[in-house]
């Protein structure tokens, strides 16, 4: 594999840590836990390697950020509003592309409200000064940065929005967030707004009016779309309503764990009809199956395979959704803000994990790899589903 040209930069260094900000006790980015590594044989192991050196990995939805070694310093890190980004373990991931999506939904500087406009455009460029001071990761703005990437053993950035924020009717807002980087933008995130019903709504409304203006407009100005977070009702209109293909970068099968975070069926369907990827989640406690309620890189895979046999291996890819530090303990402390009550099914008992085994953070992303390899995938459908389905609908929407 080409090896990424990790120089040993750490976020902010350029700064002086407790006079310019204040410091924490970052966790670590590798062997944090001691989550597994799918074992393999040597000629297997060679072949993992041959296929990350041939193919663009992407990881459809992801958070780079590391958090401290004490849960209980989260909030108070979380208001610093700095955001120490895991350059070394992404460099020992396999991915070449991260659909980053920054602290969405927790982000609380300048504002209480994770998604006013300040708060994102405060995070944006925060993030992006960071990344700028350093020479591994750089931000994605077009195809070509893509496949320079791969081809120059570096990590590629795609920011994510994993909805939209407070913009009102401003629609133009969107054309200022393509400028400052932007490249793929959720609809709604969990809780409804302006232009839609979320997947944490009591009631789905579906698309507003002012929606499907959102939604030209990101076809127009050449913004993904993302319908993660989105009501079942507002994803079909959007999916409908879309001249391109659009993303679920990040869910799994409702037909294999009976939540409102996964997607059903019919959506899944539609948007493999459309010509549009699912990326299948890796975040504590969610792609769970009836039969196995204990979350691991295997119940993860569960979904992929049902995904797979559902609509074919050319829609379906992966967003693990994991980051660096305790994800659990972060649940905890944001329950209210990322809607975790209305999103998970009360009835549903499972094993609470103190991490997933096997796809513990963005670092282990090489053991999806790793499984598919195990798991009798040839290269070409390997290639497909860590990078070459996401390519495709980039290639067309970009």
């Amino acid at each position: 594999m080409k090896r990424k040209q990790y120089n040993g930069y750490k976020s902010f260094q350029y700064l002086e840590s407790n006079k310019d900000y204040k410091a924490f006790k970052l966790t670590k980015e590798i062997d944090r836990v001691p989550s597994r590594n799918i074992e393999l044989s040597k000629n297997e192991e060679e072949r993992v390697e041959e296929i990350l050196e041939k193919y663009i990995v992407i990881s459809l939805h992801d958070h780079s950020t590391v958090f401290p070694e004490n849960p209980q310093e989260i909030l108070p890190y979380v208001r610093e509003g700095r955001m120490f980004t895991g350059y070394e373990g992404l460099a020992i991931s396999g991915i070449d592309v991260i659909f980053d999506g920054l602290f969405d939904g927790i982000g609380l500087a300048p504002s209480r409200d994770p998604w006013s406009w300040d708060n994102v455009v405060y995070q944006i460029g925060m993030f992006t000064s960071d990344i700028d001071h350093q020479n591994l990761a750089f931000i994605v703005r077009r195809i070509e940065d893509v496949e320079k990437a791969h081809r120059e053993g570096k990590i590629g950035v795609v920011i994510h929005m994993e909805g939209t924020p407070r913009i009102g009717e401003e629609i133009d807002r969107v054309d200022v967030l393509y400028g400052l980087g932007v490249r793929c933008m959720g609809i709604t995130y969990s809780k409804g707004n302006e232009f839609g019903s979320g997947l944490a709504d009591k009631y789905d409304k579906g698309l507003t009016d002012l929606g499907y203006k959102l939604v030209e407009r990101m076809n127009k100005i050449g913004m993904a779309i993302d319908i993660a977070h989105s009501s079942d009702k507002t994803s079909m209109d959007v999916i409908e309503a879309s001249k391109k293909p659009v993303f679920i970068t990040h869910a799994g099968a409702r037909k294999l764990w009976p939540t409102r975070r996964m997607k059903p069926d019919e959506v899944i369907q539609a948007l493999a009809e459309k010509g549009g990827v699912i990326g299948v989640e890796a975040s504590p406690h969610t792609t769970l199956t009836l039969e196995d309620r204990r979350h691991s890189i295997e119940t993860v895979m569960k979904h992929f395979q049902y995904i797979e046999k559902l609509v074919g291996i050319d829609y379906v890819a992966f967003g693990p959704d994991t980051l660096f530090g305790d994800h659990v303990a972060l649940h905890k402390v944001f329950t209210r803000e990322l809607s975790l009550t209305e999103t998970r099914t009360k009835e549903l008992e499972y094993q609470e994990v103190e991490y997933v085994d096997g796809l513990e953070n963005p670092s282990q992303f090489k053991n999806i790899v790793r499984w598919l390899v195990k798991n009798g995938y040839s290269d070409e459908e390997i290639g497909k589903v860590i990078g070459g389905n996401v390519l495709r609908v980039l290639r067309e929407v970009w």
